[in-house]
């Protein structure tokens, strides 16, 4: 039979952390398998650790410091009893009421999402999330619907072996994400409802959108070096010869110093390539 931890990582939640696992209780309780329910706050200064201590059938883990939603997450995995996984944070957002759907899943995938329906996100977030998760689906060369939700379940084996590139942040979701589908386990995306978050959320737009481009690059350099340097090798390949067949019919001659540089780069940069994926491919043997 399989066994699932329910990990809530919380920093600073005393108003929606209540109502949360409350929830998660009634979700669990109608379900066969066994379970845990692990709070990790994550250096909370308000009154969530006393909400989270009232609460029946809790274990409650503490960091001394806030030390990043990724890092309460870590410190939950390994903490955990279970061989699944199972996250949602602890602000409103994700309906508990929708776990029994996805753990239905988990005999079938490595990975259950529960993808949510950006209607409900705000609009000054959803050009940058449309953005990055174009971005993601050619990196990872699949759809994406929701690339970095906070509630989903995976299994915990595969999870650890990740820990190495797992981010401390917000990113590690994403991260996550990007490292199953790269690595071809079994994913699915199952549409939940999203609702409005309770108390005052974490995340810094601009900062943090940049944040996440970084890690997206970062993170298929790891899997599949390819994707992001052979991009940027035709593109200079690309200018040296337009810049060559311009100079060549507006001034009558090659300008041959800059058209032999940016060959000289793209040359340099495919070669890193086919370097970077070689070694990439010898050690996932």
């Amino acid at each position: 039979m399989s066994t699932v931890s329910i990990i809530v990582p919380a920093y600073n939640e005393e108003e929606g952390i209540s109502t949360t696992l409350a929830d998660i209780g009634l979700a669990m309780s109608r379900q066969s398998l066994e379970y845990e329910i692990i709070v990790v706050d994550d250096g909370s200064t308000d009154g969530t650790v006393d909400v989270a201590q009232r609460q029946e059938g809790v274990r409650l883990i503490q960091h001394h410091t806030n030390r990043g939603y990724g890092a309460a997450l870590k410190t939950g995995i390994r903490q955990a009893t279970h061989d699944w996984i199972a996250i949602i944070d602890a602000d409103g957002t994700y309906p508990p009421a929708a776990l029994p759907q996805l753990l239905d899943e988990m005999q079938h995938f490595d990975m259950v999402v529960g993808a949510r329906d950006l209607g409900e996100v705000p609009r000054a977030r959803r050009p940058a999330k449309w953005i990055l998760a174009r971005l993601a689906e050619y990196l990872a060369e699949t759809q994406i619907p929701d690339l970095n939700s906070g509630m989903r379940i995976f299994r915990k084996d595969i999870a650890l072996s990740y820990f190495n590139i797992l981010p401390s942040a917000f990113s590690f979701t994403i991260t996550i994400t990007i490292a199953f589908l790269s690595d071809h386990y079994l994913v699915k995306f199952l549409p939940i409802p999203y609702r409005r978050r309770e108390g005052r959320s974490k995340i810094r737009p601009l900062r943090d959108t940049l944040n996440f481009v970084q890690l997206l690059l970062r993170t298929t350099m790891y899997f599949n070096p390819l994707k992001v340097l052979l991009p940027v090798s035709l593109l200079l390949l690309l200018l040296a010869v337009v810049i060559g067949v311009y100079s060549l019919l507006s001034q009558g001659r090659v300008m041959d110093i800059t058209v032999i540089t940016l060959a000289m780069a793209s040359l340099q940069i495919a070669v890193v390539a086919m370097i970077a994926d070689m070694v990439q491919k010898k050690n996932k043997v």
